[in-house]
């Protein structure tokens, strides 16, 4: 199977078991591909729950999201990964940039992603 990533909304809804959330598209993706995260979106889980925006603290979440489907931990070089990020100059949101990056460093794998923006800007993001 071919890697997807989640974005970090995509992993929080996922977690929460809010699939209405997900689109058709989404779903069908995440069912046929080996699911894979970003550590920068564990990292905006920790940012989020700070801020009080999400409950369960990041580890929890990925510790779920693994035993339940299998979601790994993208392990790619982080120099890789910033030297995808440096051309990202579409977005200024850190995380984002990250994240993408992640992705694209990995044979410009799909994102799995309801950010407009996001989707725009890296064709293999899935909606």
């Amino acid at each position: 199977m071919k890697p997807a990533y989640l974005d970090t909304q995509t992993a929080v809804w996922l977690h929460a078991g809010a699939l209405r959330r997900l689109s058709r598209d989404a779903k069908r993706e995440i069912e046929r591909s080996d699911l894979v995260i970003s550590p920068m979106a564990l990292l905006e889980m920790e940012y989020l729950r700070a801020r009080k925006r999400i409950k369960p603290d990041s580890l929890a979440l990925y510790t779920y999201l693994h035993t339940t489907f299998g979601l790994t931990l993208c392990n790619l070089p982080f120099a890789a990964v910033i030297g995808e990020a440096i051309h990202l100059s579409w977005t200024d949101d850190p995380f984002d940039r990250i994240i993408v990056a992640q992705a694209k460093a990995n044979h410009e794998a799909s994102l799995i992603t309801p950010d407009d923006r996001i989707l725009e800007n890296y064709p293999p993001a899935v909606w």
